[in-house]
Formats: structure tokens, C-alpha cells, sequence
């Protein structure tokens, strides 16, 4: 059974930054490429930025050279370090694994960010 939970997430001032953690049991983790997914009420989940067992990381334009994401395979642990936050980025952020039938998901962590 693979679980994802992620923290976190808070209340921060815009240009402000926040570190969110998604920490996944099972042993999917190291071979597995993780996402970080957004979602605001009304909207359909966006996908934020994916990373790849290589280390090869992909962003969704809006957070480009502003988000970060990263993991520590020794600690099972994907990371989005957001920098540079905008009220915008307001959302519910969950992460994402790949499951061998639907994929997996954290319980999402909320992230407000005032002007």
C-alpha cells in the first residue's frame, strides 16, 4: 500500500516562500517519476512540476524559475521549494505518484498567499 502525505503549506505574503514536503512509503519511490499538482475551488488540478527517477524535471510556465522541485530517494521525500509566491499560487497542493492502476495521491496541503 503506497501512502503520499504532504505539509508544509501555510499562510505567507506574496514574494514570501514556502517549502512543501510529500513524504511516500512503498518501495515505488526511487524508480518512480513525482508530481506536485495544484487545485483551487472551480478549477481543474493543475499540474505544477513533475521530477524523474534521473533527476530530469519539468515546470508548468507559471512557476518557472520560481518553483523547485526536488527529491531525497534516502528519505523517500519529494520537495517543491516555492520562492518568489504570488496570491495566484493560492491553491490546495497535492503530490502524485503512478500507481499500476489509477495514481496515487497525497492528502493535499493548503497554501494562501495575501498581497
Amino acid at each position: 500500500q503506497v501512502q503520499l502525505v504532504e505539509s508544509g503549506g501555510g499562510l505567507v505574503q506574496a514574494g514570501g516562500s514556502l517549502r512543501l514536503s510529500c513524504a511516500a512509503s512503498g518501495r515505488l519511490f526511487s524508480s518512480s517519476r513525482m508530481r506536485w499538482y495544484r487545485q483551487t475551488p472551480g478549477k481543474q488540478r493543475e499540474l505544477v512540476a513533475t521530477i524523474y527517477s534521473g533527476g530530469w524535471v519539468n515546470y508548468a510556465d507559471s512557476v518557472k524559475g520560481r518553483f523547485t522541485i526536488s527529491r531525497d530517494n534516502a528519505k523517500n521525500t519529494v520537495y517543491l521549494q516555492m520562492n518568489s509566491l504570488k496570491p495566484e499560487d493560492t491553491a490546495v497542493y497535492y503530490c502524485n505518484a503512478p500507481g499500476a492502476g489509477a495514481d496515487y495521491w497525497g492528502q493535499g496541503t493548503q497554501v494562501t498567499v495575501s498581497s
